[in-house]
């Protein structure tokens, strides 16, 4: 059973930055397409960026390009998100999600075979 730990999550200031991270286990994270999904209480789960299984290509929600970066670490079968200059509707409990088919595009909850617990980040000052 593959497995998902977030871990990077936090309190900042608008305007900072945070990276966070998500461990796999349990499965081949070579193959696995991977996603970072955000939630807020009261509303669906958003996607905010897709990787492919070697790293390129990437997939960004429009009010992130430029601030946000997802990365992979297929030796350290980890998944990155580095945020910057956030803002506080960037305030969520973000999510990785892994795809057993690979794919970078995939922006639906439902097209994720895997998901972590989730780690919040809040933007206030």
């Amino acid at each position: 059973q593959v497995q998902l730990v977030e871990s990077g999550g936090g309190l900042v200031q608008p305007g900072g930055s945070l990276r966070l991270s998500c461990v796999a286990s349990g499965g081949t994270f070579s193959s696995f397409g991977m996603g970072w999904f955000r939630q807020v209480p009261g509303k669906e789960r958003e996607f905010v960026a897709g990787i492919s299984r070697r790293g390129t290509p990437t997939n960004y929600r429009d009010s992130v390009k430029g601030r946000f970066t997802i990365s992979r670490d297929n030796t350290r079968n980890t998944v990155y998100l580095q945020m910057n200059n956030l803002q506080p509707e960037d305030t969520a409990v973000y999510y990785c999600g892994a795809d057993q088919e690979g794919a970078w595009y995939k922006a639906r909850e439902y097209e994720y075979d895997y998901w972590g617990q989730g780690t919040q980040v809040t933007v206030s000052s």
